[in-house]
């Protein structure tokens, strides 16, 4: 992808710049040049940490600098920082840096310092991960869904998929794949899913989503689940992504797609379908 680098570093930038405003996902994305849906999850993958989880710690850093060095008032602290109240101010401060606002004010304190992130170049990759770019008519799912917050996503899928099996799922959605759909600040929207028949009667429980037609970068993963899918996946956003010059990002949504387990773990395939459009 084109200026990539220089993308996320201009929506750091704006964040920085706009830390005291009421930001926006959409307005924060579009510095980087891609929606918000695939900005949230390339954040957590390369950073470790969601966005709101970064400008929250970045707003708590300088609201500490500003009790400790000067006289303003804890509540006009709070509220220049985006919070409605002193308590929930007082909340987030003293799990963030382990002591209250009032303690911060003193002298001879210790303060959590959380800074900005920087992009640097480095020397990655250097690994062999295979593609291919296909093109798929629109076909519609059937499946179960629940919304997962970016930064527990990889815990808390593999235990929705054993809820879904061990319940009795599976007779009716054998899960053919693993669509994340959607996004707003809080997170994504996650079906397990089969392909979706015009004579079938929908359950209760159950959603229908139609994925349009376009192109793919279909990549292989081999070996036991969750690991093999989630190692591509970071590649993907770490290694691929950065250095893809002929096509960006296209839709908000991208899927999981499962063959029938093997015996052995190792031997099991998935892959991963990402939705991309020619430059």
């Amino acid at each position: 992808m084109n200026d990539w680098s220089t993308g996320i570093q201009n929506a750091i930038c704006y964040i920085e710049e706009n830390i005291l405003d009421d930001l926006n996902i959409n307005d924060i994305a579009a510095k980087a040049y891609v929606s918000s849906f695939h900005f949230q999850r390339i954040f957590n993958v390369l950073c470790g940490f969601t966005v709101g989880e970064y400008i929250r710690n970045r707003r708590l850093t300088l609201a500490a600098q500003e009790l400790s060095s000067t006289d303003q008032k804890i509540i006009d602290i709070a509220l220049k920082y985006g919070y409605d109240s002193p308590d929930s101010f007082t909340r987030a401060f003293t799990k963030f840096h382990g002591i209250s606002p009032s303690a911060a004010k003193k002298q001879d304190v210790f303060l959590n310092a959380f800074a900005p992130l920087r992009i640097k170049l480095t020397l990655e990759g250097g690994t062999m991960l295979e593609y291919k770019i296909v093109e798929k008519a629109a076909f519609t799912i059937m499946g179960r869904t629940r919304t997962f917050q970016y930064n527990v996503a990889y815990a808390q899928i593999p235990q929705f998929w054993l809820e879904h099996m061990n319940d009795g799922g599976s007779d009716i959605v054998c899960g053919m794949y693993g669509i994340c759909l959607d996004s707003n600040e809080d997170g994504f929207e996650y079906v397990i899913a089969d392909n979706y028949l015009p004579h079938q009667e929908v359950p209760e429980g159950y959603i229908t989503r139609t994925i349009p037609a376009g192109f793919w970068a279909v990549f292989p993963c081999h070996g036991a689940l969750p690991k093999a899918l989630q190692d591509v996946n970071t590649k993907i956003w770490n290694e691929w992504l950065p250095n893809c010059k002929n096509y960006k990002l296209a839709g908000n949504y991208n899927i999981e797609m499962y063959m029938p387990p093997c015996e052995n773990p190792e031997e099991n395939y998935s892959e991963i379908w990402v939705p991309v459009e020619k430059i």
